[in-house]
């Protein structure tokens, strides 16, 4: 759906963007994740025409897009949806009108009979019909959010962007928010891209992320893959991962569950099997779009490294002795 291919920015003379290439396939939730600073916003706006890059190429639905260009930016704002986090809602209008103000920009009659079925359907597929008529003032954040994304539907998009689109509200009205879009992406089969600094938005809804550092792709491909067993440094940093209060004492194995794997009793099988006693000293399992990944860190006597490791190989489990 979205092809970025070595996409260059500055502003006064400092790079942002050093080239960053993604591929966003269609029909999938795609995560751009990273520290402040990292360039996610300024390739977001790279995307969505708001800022013109400097070099590079954009391509969207096998056409390339020059945002320069007014009729191809006029093009490709017709087929995407924006989702910012501070709504944006005109005070004055009511929820209808609000989500019929890109038909009014783009020349097409709100009162229409289709027109008003495709809002009303809209409005009801992000459940705000008994709100109907209210002003944002009457509305939580949460119900702004609705409407907002319900505005961004109102064209068809092909694809959404959603610009830290939770970052305003508490974790509960996240998670509505996040299994809306969930339910938009599954039943409308829209492509979804979000930029985000939360954790839990990632893995709760995204197939695939790119972590951005510092303005380049520092590491791309499934968030339990990314976050589970991160490789990179900075990565480890970002998650906070690891405890710092290890025993000091034999050995500590890092065992690493992303897959099918993390169903099986791995541990308790390899007790019985081996006769040995271990120490569970440290776990950190979380949730990713409904299934339970993570790691655990055992103790376990020098001596029984070899044999742990040979079962642990044996049985496809990805692990590592910590320093």
């Amino acid at each position: 759906m979205i092809e970025i291919r070595e996409l260059k920015k500055s502003f006064q003379g400092l790079e942002v963007l050093k080239g960053i290439s993604l591929s966003i396939q269609d029909g999938e939730i795609y995560g751009i994740i990273g520290q402040s600073g990292a360039g996610k916003s300024t390739l977001l706006r790279c995307v969505n025409g708001l800022e013109a890059y400097d070099s590079g190429d954009l391509i969207v639905d096998g056409v390339r897009v020059d945002v320069r260009e007014k009729a191809s930016l006029r093009e490709l704002q017709k087929r995407m949806g924006m989702i910012f986090q501070s709504f944006n809602l005109l005070e004055r209008l009511d929820v209808y009108q609000n989500v019929a103000l890109p038909l009014k920009f783009w020349g097409i009659n709100p009162r229409s009979p289709e027109s008003r079925r495709k809002i009303e359907d809209l409005i009801r597929l992000v459940g705000l019909e008994d709100k109907i008529h209210a002003r944002p003032r009457e509305l939580s954040g949460g119900q702004k959010q609705r409407v907002a994304i319900a505005r961004a539907l109102v064209l068809d998009p092909q694809f959404l962007l959603c610009d830290e689109a939770t970052s305003a509200l508490d974790p509960e009205i996240t998670k509505g928010i996040l299994a809306l879009l969930q339910k938009i992406n599954r039943e409308l089969g829209i492509t979804i891209v979000v930029v985000t600094h939360q954790m839990e938005v990632v893995k709760q809804i995204c197939n695939r992320i790119a972590f951005l550092s510092n303005g380049k792709v520092l590491s791309e491909g499934k968030p339990e893959e990314l976050f589970v067993m991160p490789t990179q440094e900075e990565i480890r940093q970002f998650l906070r991962d690891g405890s710092s209060l290890l025993p000091k004492s034999g050995v500590n194995v890092q065992l690493y569950f992303f897959d099918e794997t993390s169903e099986e009793p791995i541990v308790t099988e390899m007790a019985r099997r081996l006769g040995k006693n271990f120490n569970i000293v440290w776990a950190k399992l979380e949730d990713f779009r409904e299934n339970v990944y993570g790691s655990l860190v055992l103790n376990i006597q020098e001596a029984d490294v070899q044999e742990v490791g040979a079962f642990l190989d044996q049985n496809h489990i990805h692990w590592e002795v910590l320093p």
